[in-house]
C-alpha cells in the first residue's frame, strides 16, 4: 500500500498555492492593507482565489490518498489529479487580471467538482462492494 501518485499532484498544487499566496501578498502591498480587504477589488479577488483553492484542494487530495490506499488504478488517480490541477489553474486564471473571467472560473469549478464528486463516490463504492 504505497501512495505514489497523489503526492505528485500535491506537490504541483502546492506550487500553485504558493503562486496564489504571492499574488495575495502583492495585492496587499499595493493596497497597503494588511488585514481584511478594505473594499479593494483586486485584493478581494486575490484573497478569494487563494481561499477558494485552500477550501477545495485538501479534501480532494485526501480522498485521492484514500483511493490510492485502496489500490485504485493509477489511471483513475491520474485522471482525478489532472482534473483537480487543471480545474484549480483555470479557476485561478479566472480570478486574474482586472476583469474576472467567469468562463475560466466556471470551467475550473466544474472540473474541481467532478474530481471531488467522482473521488467521493468511488471511495464509497470501494467500501460498499
Amino acid at each position: 500500500m504505497h501512495v505514489t501518485i497523489t503526492p505528485i499532484f500535491a506537490a504541483l498544487l502546492a506550487l500553485v498555492f504558493v503562486l496564489l499566496s504571492i499574488r495575495t501578498v502583492k495585492a496587499r502591498r499595493r493596497s497597503k492593507i494588511s488585514l481584511g480587504d478594505g473594499g479593494d477589488n483586486a485584493l478581494q479577488m486575490a484573497v478569494r482565489a487563494h481561499g477558494n483553492f485552500i477550501e477545495y484542494v485538501p479534501i480532494t487530495l485526501l480522498l485521492m490518498t484514500f483511493l490510492e490506499m485502496r489500490t485504485v488504478s493509477i489511471y483513475v488517480l491520474i485522471a482525478l489529479g489532472s482534473l483537480l490541477f487543471v480545474g484549480r489553474c483555470c479557476h485561478a486564471i479566472g480570478f486574474s487580471g482586472a476583469n474576472m473571467n467567469f468562463r475560466f472560473r466556471a470551467i475550473g469549478m466544474v472540473l474541481t467538482f467532478i474530481a471531488l464528486i467522482v473521488a467521493s463516490l468511488w471511495l464509497l463504492y470501494t467500501y460498499l462492494i
